[in-house]
């Protein structure tokens, strides 16, 4: 959800704005309420586009199809104009997340809960078929889901049985993987309802095994596997589900069951047990019907829904340059959602395909990957990963001169290493994915750095330096930030040319990465002086002492701990020591302040992250995005995002078509310098493609009760 732009009207056929959900090519999605008070998603499209009497005419239909529809789980049209300049349909307004990012984001559905969904589906299908339409995009893409059970959504492409078809004869409708055998034929016979029934069995595949049965890839080659070859269903639990779903799933149409059959099967061996709710609970009360986590998803994207952003007051324009990098000092951004929009969704995907190239003359499309965590520890990092690139295909996808758009596809790990391995795959499977954003932890860098190696697959790394992945696997790691190990840099150039010191005094305590540091400075010495290191094993205050015995002029804490930090503080503010003192951007909390006290005055830390506030233009945008000041890391990873924009601009400049190929991309992210808004990205010219450090090392000082930004550490001159 956005805010609305200061071109976006107030209102549209008596609703009131409140928000953008989305944005493609062909038009905006908003969030508005009726003149009753109801939300609904309204999709509002160009008048570039509805200029075209076949567009307007399929937009007809779709307002026509979908207010035939009735049901308990069919997404109702509340409103529409099929006549106006910027033709408009409003439909009842849906927060719940699609199967796709459930199963994606925390793997396979348990048999019962998907046995429901089949049930509930299957029963929504019968409901669609006695009007006479087929939906023929049944995917889980279109499957929201709510705590009193799922909703299908998209009948932009639904039509009656032979009714004459708008598009030419080669074309499929469709979304490949999901096709039935007669519909993924160009030029087949009619299709009916079998191919919404061969859809939903791979839909309940899908969700019971976390695969598509026919794989990915490359389109062409799922559809060939889809006409010619055997289901995949080796992750689906042998017995009912199983046995329905083969049957769905065969070939011939009619030896597939009717939807209404399928409902009547399911319903019975879907019903929950006593446990699932008291007397006279429905099977979707209370949610019961979902698994756990999914539970969690749902309720947490019901509650963001009701937080609708602000009007922006300033909307920043769009920049007319090429995708090359923005200045520090000068970023411009357009308002709107790029990616997937849930509710509402029909004919804008008619105008922003995920790759290749996109219909009506409009910019090809390349599809980024974000693999994130956003669910598990690492869910804050996670999700301003996710904001911030947001921002930055917004922004792309603005551009009148852009050459391409951009579109981000996010896919949640969870935090734990199978959770990494398995996006891994989604993506590395996924032809359309030119690169990937992520992942967002150390553990699942090092359980995805293979996979995406094998693909040919270029990863850029923000929030993790890439350690311990092997060297092997690390081919297409483009790691935009300084390695842990370099920290010690800062301070030595700090103690060298900032305010030079002669002799250094390192306080080590436990930890690798404190061994490390201590090792890298006692290596090289700031201003070639002398560096005495002190262990902790007898206190805090013992160790201090002895590093102001040996007349240390400078005293820097190595370890991760901001309470141990704050001791070491303490302990120098009670020898009234006012040399040079701090220690790792890992000491920089709230924490380390208030148990520093007055102590922290003057603390040092060194980061390998930008203050995202000193990227003013920036903040700005993410504050009227989200209405919240930006956290660590999200000028970064709005970077990523004009790091692999700027090398697809410069792969296709030499490019005779609108394909790129992910293994050339993968290498050429490591080839030219990207000033972004964060820092300036330059990586070494040979195999290990290491991250320059001149522009990518801060320092940061406590000041105040707050952390002030100094600046890149090689700019930094005595405070």
């Amino acid at each position: 959800m956005r805010a609305l732009t200061s071109g976006d009207p107030g209102a549209i056929g008596g609703h009131r704005l409140l928000a953008r959900l989305g944005a493609g090519g062909m038009g905006v999605v908003y969030l508005a309420r009726t003149p009753g008070g109801a939300l609904v998603a309204l999709k509002v499209i160009r008048a570039e586009h509805a200029a075209d009497p076949d567009f307007r005419t399929r937009f007809r239909r779709e307002v026509t199809a979908a207010g035939r529809l009735r049901g308990r789980w069919l997404v109702p049209v509340v409103a529409a104009d099929a006549e106006a300049r910027e033709p408009w349909l409003a439909t009842e307004f849906v927060p719940g997340p699609t199967l796709t990012e459930t199963v994606d984001g925390h793997g396979p559905w348990p048999e019962p809960a998907v046995l429901r969904l089949g049930a509930y589906l299957a029963r929504t299908l019968a409901d669609v078929h006695r009007t006479g339409l087929v939906h023929r995009d049944v995917k889980p893409g279109n499957v929201l889901l709510t705590l009193d059970g799922p909703r299908l959504i998209d009948f932009g492409i639904a039509r009656a049985p032979g009714a004459t078809a708008l598009t030419a004869s080669d074309v499929v409708i469709g979304s490949p993987g999901y096709l039935a055998p007669e519909q993924a034929r160009t030029g087949a016979a009619e299709v009916g309802p079998p191919a919404d029934v061969f859809a939903l069995g791979c839909v309940l595949a899908y969700a019971a095994s976390a695969r598509r049965p026919f794989g990915t890839g490359n389109p062409a080659a799922v559809v060939f596997r889809t006409v010619h070859e055997p289901p995949d269903l080796s992750g689906v639990p042998e017995g009912t589900l199983r046995d329905w779903v083969e049957r769905c799933l065969s070939k011939p149409p009619e030896d597939r069951p009717t939807a209404a059959e399928l409902a009547a099967a399911l319903e019975p061996a879907g019903e929950p047990g006593p446990a699932a709710g008291g007397p006279g609970d429905t099977v979707a009360d209370h949610g019961s019907w979902l698994p756990g986590a999914v539970v969690r998803v749902v309720a947490e994207r019901a509650a963001r829904a009701l937080d609708v952003p602000p009007r922006a007051r300033d909307t920043l324009a769009s920049e007319s340059a090429p995708p090359a990098a923005p200045t520090r000092r000068r970023f411009l951004v357009a308002g709107g959602a790029a990616g997937v929009v849930a509710a509402g969704g029909g004919l804008l995907a008619y105008g922003l395909s995920r790759g290749g190239t996109s219909g009506a003359g409009l910019p090809p499309v390349h599809t980024l990957g974000l693999h994130a965590d956003l669910s598990g520890p690492g869910k804050d990092p996670g999700r301003a990963h996710e904001r911030a690139a947001r921002l930055a295909v917004d922004r792309h996808n603005a551009r009148e001169n852009a050459g391409f758009h951009l579109a981000l596809e996010v896919a949640d790990d969870g935090g734990s290493r199978e959770g990494a391995a398995r996006v891994a795959r989604r993506f590395a499977d996924d032809a359309a994915v030119r690169a990937v954003l992520g992942p967002t932890t150390a553990a699942g860098a090092r359980a995805a750095a293979g996979v995406y190696r094998t693909a040919r697959l270029g990863a850029v790394l923000v929030g993790v330096d890439g350690a311990g992945v092997p060297q092997a696997d690390a081919e297409t790691l483009a790691v935009t930030r300084a390695p842990e190990k370099l920290l010690a840099a800062a301070f030595l150039h700090y103690l060298s040319d900032g305010r030079p010191v002669h002799r250094t005094a390192v306080v080590r305590d436990e930890g690798r990465e404190a061994a490390d540091f201590a090792l890298a400075l006692n290596e090289s010495p700031p201003n070639d002086g002398i560096v005495t290191v002190h262990d902790t094993d007898d206190g805090m205050t013992a160790a201090v002492e002895a590093a102001l015995t040996q007349r240390a002029e400078a005293v820097i804490y190595a370890g991760e701990s901001p309470e141990r930090a704050a001791q070491c503080a303490r302990a120098l503010a009670a020898a009234d020591f006012a040399g040079p003192r701090g220690g790792t951007w890992r000491t920089m909390t709230p924490a380390f302040l208030k148990a520093a006290g007055v102590a922290a005055g003057g603390w040092l830390c060194a980061a390998p992250f930008t203050d995202p506030a000193a990227a003013r233009d920036f903040a700005a945008a993410y504050r009227a995005a989200y209405d919240a000041a930006p956290p660590r890391w999200a000028p970064e990873a709005y970077d990523a995002v004009g790091l692999v924009a700027a090398a697809i601009a410069r792969l296709k400049r030499t490019a005779t078509d609108d394909t790129v190929d992910r293994g050339a991309l993968a290498q050429e992210l490591f080839r030219e310098t990207y000033r972004g808004v964060a820092k300036e990205l330059t990586f070494a010219r040979d195999d290990t493609h290491q991250l320059e450090l001149p522009g990518s090392l801060f320092l940061f000082q406590a000041r105040g009760g707050a952390f002030a930004f100094l600046g890149p550490y090689d700019e930094v001159r005595r405070p």
